[in-house]
């Protein structure tokens, strides 16, 4: 095969898809000579356009989309439709008859957690209850707006319902509580009152004989709920005044009190909200350092001791560049409406990286170019081998973003739709605006002026000069025996020292072991990885909210939602066949090993045991309605549950207790099988409770992802075979699209990083990057003249080597400073991006050379096939290693 130039591979070249490769190629190299010949206006109206849409950034206050529900919960979730259809048939009225579990949203409150100081072991003693008093007092001493606690309290009997039961009993008298203890029992107390949502940390006695519950002997955190009213619009103003009242005033309240027997962390139903927006406030800081870091790092990249030849200019007018994009992309957007959430945030730092690595590339394509052509010629070279494979790279990264639109999830959409459009800006501005840079950098070079004074200089030393005159006014020396620019002294590193270095027997070996360490590795991480999105994540480490979470976590796991089971439809509950069918059913639901059967509350239970104490006829509609009002007599709430005409009852509700839900694993096999087993009930059940809109999330983030990742590694692999035709590159495409997929997903277990909302777009990401690495480095391999296997991979290495090192090392830069972040958000992103970037330039310098010697082709392509495919030929080798660097931009 090999001597054979009419063989298969020969063949191959003839049927290259070059029909979309070749007009590319030759449309943007007219470009670049007409950029070439007229630099002035691609440079001017790039910013012009920048400066227009970037007013759009006014628009911005009215674009935010924060709303943790609207934005991190899937649209058109079950839960959703569920919490309407419990709104339609039961009415609230918090201003007089508030009940908490019949809450079909999470309401409007204030909450403290307090918690017994260390030595003690308990906070139900006088002391701490004179203290947990007098902060109920100051509480509802407060006013905000001219709007006092007593005028907003949701309302119960006359009264401000109790923040805890166990406050209302012992009245003004902390020492009654020490009078309660001996009655005090848990989890009821008093045979209706279900202290797990009130008492944490609980301590209890043996359980008497036939008894269900147990005496309480200690207790080391107690929580208050302070619920407002949101019956209409004015309430619900006039309670989020309160609130924001509140939080303003309670640290300055606390720090009064000067708690000494209890810690206290406080929360509120807007506290999320709140302090999730402020997370916005750390990006512009963080933006400016990264912008001040990739200046830096790019202008050192690009320096070169030769005063002429250097590319400063070029380096900072390249970071600049991407800055216009992000500019140009954000403003168009926010002119046109589109929602703009926090996870939008992070998309700037991403495209200054992908931005960089595009200029490198140029860069390197320009150096290739002969220094004796015209600026028009050498533009004109550069865009045909530069701008094709920015091309390819800009394709799969826009793709991949533009496929996470469809998710379900907002936020993810909002972050794919900003970072899509930044990167296709990024690719326009690099095109005319970095070129025009370019270019006017060239015609400096050309008539051999310094980069700083552009004053014309010497091309040849100057003996009678001292060394450090030579090396500073000195300049415009090229490699005579190609034309072009001297080459970079770390390509002659991987030829010489890597190259051979990776290609030992014995390397390869090792090799070998350490890729089958990370893969099993990152198999077992997968296994391990948390899904869901953690609500104490998407505020600063350091918020008041972290506290609270941490509280109830540790004191408040055991008792989880009250569940509402809700009989949707009409059905004739005085047919004693209808009534046992529906108990089956409550039945199957309380036989969960995540329900506790004991602390249900079924108000048909209760109807029948009193029609049976009272002998009361219950089997026809009219007996069985006309007698409900006994019911709601000797138990009042059980009227809220029961939705009835004279006619009919249209709906109907039950609640039952969830224990034991402590992960996020927990939460969603919990929504699984109480729905499945509502499902399979013969009658119109559905189960409910507001928790279920976030944790619809987890049951839908798996699927969300790895349907968007099959989608998008179908769509990669297209694109790839469209412009870089070839089998042996579609086989490693797809190795390295899995292996790195499974290497992030199972290292992300290792490092924190839950499978989420925040995370999922960044895996999509992780196709764009092993797309672009594994399909170069397998293509360089092929396309290489050498015969030997070891020798084709040296060569790979060394025409791909450091561009996919300067590549990596820039979009890392990029993303840098969002690992010091006090927010999760932002050191997630940074988290997958780190992972994303290593595990693709590893795959790209060890485990792919060393791979395609054991399966890779030894022949060389026929002669047709290397004249078609310019980009990796040896005079744009060194350009098409760049367009590695691409495939690092996509993580």
């Amino acid at each position: 095969m090999e001597g054979d130039p009419q063989g298969a591979w020969s063949g191959r070249g003839r049927c290259q898809t070059d029909c979309v490769e070749r007009p590319l190629s030759r449309t943007l190299r007219r470009l670049g000579g007409l950029v070439g010949a007229h630099p002035w206006p691609f440079l001017l109206l790039p910013v012009a356009l920048s400066a227009a849409l970037g007013a759009g950034f006014r628009q911005l206050p009215l674009r935010e989309a924060n709303d943790i529900e609207g934005q991190f919960t899937p649209r058109g979730g079950p839960a959703k439709a569920e919490r309407r259809l419990v709104q339609e048939r039961f009415s609230t009225d918090d201003a007089r008859r508030f009940s908490a579990q019949r809450l079909t949203t999470e309401g409007t409150f204030a909450s403290f957690v307090a918690v017994a100081h260390e030595p003690a072991r308990t906070l139900l003693t006088r002391a701490a209850f004179a203290e947990l008093l007098a902060l109920d007092a100051a509480v509802r001493a407060l006013s905000a707006s001219g709007h006092a606690y007593a005028e907003v309290c949701a309302r119960s009997d006359g009264a401000c319902s109790s923040p805890n039961p166990l406050l209302s009993a012992v009245g003004d008298d902390p020492a009654r509580i020490e009078a309660l203890l001996p009655n005090l029992t848990f989890p009821l107390w008093q045979g209706r009152v279900i202290l797990g949502f009130y008492l944490g940390g609980v301590s209890v006695g043996p359980r008497a004989a036939g008894g269900r519950s147990r005496p309480v002997r200690a207790a080391k955190a107690l929580r208050l709920f302070y619920h407002l009213r949101e019956g209409d619009p004015a309430q619900r103003e006039a309670s989020l005044k309160w609130l924001q009242g509140f939080l303003r005033r309670i640290g300055g309240v606390l720090r009064e009190l000067n708690l000494a027997s209890v810690r206290v962390a406080y929360f509120s139903s807007v506290s999320r909200q709140e302090e999730l927006e402020k997370n916005t406030d750390q990006v512009v800081p963080l933006f400016i350092v990264t912008y001040f870091l990739t200046i830096c790092f790019s202008i050192l990249s690009c320096l070169r001791l030769d005063c002429v030849r250097t590319k400063v200019w070029v380096a900072a007018f390249g970071v600049l560049s991407s800055g216009l994009a992000v500019i140009s992309s954000f403003g168009l957007l926010l002119f046109c409406g589109v929602p703009f959430v926090i996870t939008a945030a992070s998309g700037p730092f991403l495209t200054l990286g992908v931005g960089v690595d595009d200029m490198f590339i140029m860069v390197s394509c320009w150096q290739q170019t002969k220094v004796k052509h015209r600026v028009e010629d050498r533009m004109a070279n550069t865009y045909a081998e530069a701008a094709v494979s920015i091309t390819i790279t800009t394709l799969t990264d826009i793709l991949a973003f533009y496929i996470g639109i469809a998710t379900s999830f907002p936020s993810i959409q909002s972050f794919c739709i900003y970072t899509g459009s930044a990167f296709a800006f990024c690719y326009l501005y690099n095109l005319t605006f970095l070129g025009a840079v370019l270019a006017l950098n060239g015609r400096r070079e050309e008539s051999n002026r310094h980069w700083f004074t552009f004053m014309k200089v010497s091309t040849e030393t100057q003996e009678s000069r001292s060394s450090a005159y030579n090396l500073c006014c000195v300049g415009g020396s090229y490699d005579e025996s190609t034309g072009a620019e001297f080459e970079h002294p770390m390509n002659e590193f991987f030829r010489k020292h890597f190259g051979p270095f990776l290609m030992h027997s014995w390397t390869k070996v090792a090799v070998v072991v350490l890729y089958l360490t990370y893969i099993c590795s990152s198999i077992y991480g997968c296994t391990q990885v948390n899904e869901g999105i953690d609500l104490r994540n998407l505020v600063d480490d350091f918020s008041y909210v972290v506290q609270y979470y941490d509280f109830e976590e540790q004191n408040f796991k055991e008792y989880g939602p009250r569940v509402m089971a809700v009989v949707t439809g009409s059905i004739p509950y005085w047919n004693s066949t209808v009534r046992a069918d529906l108990e089956h059913c409550i039945q199957v639901m309380e036989n969960s090993t995540y329900v506790d059967k004991k602390l249900s509350e079924s108000w048909l239970r209760m109807y029948e045991e009193a029609a049976n104490r009272m002998s009361l006829n219950i089997g026809d509609r009219s007996s069985f309605i006309g007698n409900l009002s006994i019911l709601f007599r000797e138990h009042p709430q059980s009227r809220w549950d029961v939705n009835f005409t004279d006619l009919e009852i249209s709906a109907s509700r039950f609640f039952i207790q969830t224990i034991n839900i402590t992960t996020s694993v927990d939460e969603r096999d919990l929504l699984r099988e109480l729905r499945a087993r509502a499902a399979d009930c013969n009658l119109p059940l559905i189960v409910y409770h507001p928790a279920f809109i976030f944790y619809d999330h987890l049951i839908l983030i798996a699927q969300n992802t790895i349907q968007n990742v099959l989608i998008a590694t179908g769509a990669m692999l297209l694109i790839s075979l469209l412009l870089i035709p070839n089998p042996l590159c579609s086989l490693w495409v797809t190795f390295a699209i899995a292996s790195v997929i499974t290497g992030v997903t199972g290292f992300m277990a290792y490092w924190n990083v839950n499978l989420d909302s925040i995370s999922m777009i960044n895996l999509i990401m992780c196709i764009g990057f092993s797309v672009d690495c594994s399909a170069h480095i397998s293509y360089a391999f092929v396309n290489s003249k050498k015969h030997n296997l070891n020798d084709k991979a040296v060569d790979a290495l060394y025409r791909l080597g450091y561009p996919m090192v300067q590549g990596s090392i820039s979009t890392i830069v990029g993303v840098l400073v969002l690992s010091a972040t006090d927010t999760y958000i932002f050191r997630a992103f940074f988290k997958i991006i780190f992972l994303v970037i290593s595990f693709g330039t590893f795959h790209g310098l060890f485990f792919i050379p060393v791979f395609l010697t054991f399966v890779g082709f030894s022949g060389r392509m026929s002669t047709t096939q290397h004249r078609i495919d310019c980009q990796f030929n040896d005079n744009s080798a060194r350009i098409e290693s760049n367009v590695t660097q691409l495939p690092v931009i996509n993580t």
